[in-house]
């Protein structure tokens, strides 16, 4: 094969990769697809760089050719750009004079198999956050925190052996805390009311789907169904609300977006940056899994990555303000009745799953 073939064949990739995620199908192989979209915006950036500096464009397929190409770069940088460093932050910054209700989220999936808790110890205590929630914790990760969460009189504790294990400590004080199975029993997700130093009250939501994965699950039909469920929990909130934890999706794939627009949240990343926690073991092959959506009510004061801990995953750590005297700020727009009923579906596609499962079973 010439060089210029290998870089005809190299660009095709590009856009078909490009083009799989538009598939609205939810096995795992196509799904996959979604969480490497940084890594394909710089491969199609590549061919287009290496078809212009190597070869003179003359024929009118090569124009054809690098149309395409350019279209679909424009696609990949049009999805990521909310997400770059530019400062137009979809959660603004906090107000200088108002940090009555302010309080710290501290959030890592610790990888269940990682017999290190003394790094997690560590930069819990170099954050010293008034919120923690693990992921990836069996009995064992409980113990071994003990040193740390002792000071925590709050607690909502589900460790499991299943790699989806739960554990949520708290300074501020729990309200009607829930350990709640959405779509599967082996699959926790937490829900409480915080009240804040001030005595106001928020709605804290704790999750941990599984991913799109042969070796998890070989459809992301239940990950989707949980965002959902708690997206609805999400918009008939009466409290400001956080969601937080490990999504197993990536902040621009559609699922994430219709999370995002039915419960009436807003990402606390958009215009500070990528801050990508998985994979912690890998320069190139990395993307935001772990995330903060919150309602219109907060405001960030800090938002960062946490030290490395010897698990796959960054954690993360913000600082909220709750400010819903400037709520109207930022306000997102209300979901489309075409978005409710999307959401809606997903949850009965679970739930019709499910039966077929249990029947199967019998």
């Amino acid at each position: 094969m010439t060089l210029k073939g290998f870089l005809q064949v190299f660009g095709i990739i590009a856009v078909v990769m490009t083009l799989i995620p538009l598939i609205a199908a939810d096995f795992w192989w196509i799904r996959i697809f979604d969480y490497l979209h940084i890594q394909l915006t710089l491969l199609t950036l590549t061919a287009i760089a290496a078809y212009f500096i190597r070869f003179d464009i003359k024929r009118t397929e090569d124009y054809i050719f690098m149309v395409v190409l350019l279209a679909c770069f424009l696609f990949q940088v049009v999805k990521i750009y909310p997400y770059f460093p530019h400062g137009n932050y979809e959660v603004g910054d906090v107000s200088e004079e108002n940090f009555n209700n302010k309080f710290s989220l501290y959030t890592a999936n610790v990888l269940q198999k990682n017999e290190n808790p003394d790094l997690v110890i560590a930069d819990i205590k170099k954050q010293n956050p008034d919120v923690l929630l693990f992921t990836e914790t069996n009995t064992r990760w409980k113990n071994d925190l003990a040193e740390i969460t002792a000071s925590y009189p709050y607690k909502v504790e589900a460790p499991l052996d299943n790699t989806y294990g739960m554990l949520f400590y708290s300074r501020l004080p729990l309200k009607n805390p829930q350990v709640r199975y959405l779509v599967d029993d082996s699959i926790p997700s937490i829900h409480s009311i915080l009240e804040l130093r001030s005595g106001k009250e928020i709605m804290f939501h704790a999750i941990h789907p599984t991913p799109p994965m042969p070796q998890h699950n070989p459809s992301s039909t239940d990950r989707n169904a949980e965002m959902m469920k708690v997206a609805l929990m999400a918009r008939d909130s009466k409290l400001p609300v956080l969601v937080a934890g490990d999504f197993n999706d990536v902040a621009w794939s559609a699922t994430t977006a219709l999370f995002q627009n039915v419960g009436g949240l807003l990402n606390t990343r958009i215009g500070r940056g990528f801050y990508n926690t998985f994979d912690a073991g890998s320069s190139i092959m990395r993307w935001s899994l772990d995330h903060v959506f919150v309602t219109e009510e907060f405001r960030v004061a800090d938002f960062r990555l946490g030290s490395k801990i010897d698990s796959d995953h960054y954690p993360l750590y913000i600082e909220l303000n709750l400010e819903p005297e400037r709520a109207e700020e930022q306000k997102p727009e209300p979901a489309t009745e075409e978005e409710l009923k999307n959401a809606r579906e997903q949850v009965k596609k679970m739930q019709e799953k499910a039966k077929e499962d249990a029947q199967e079973k019998k």
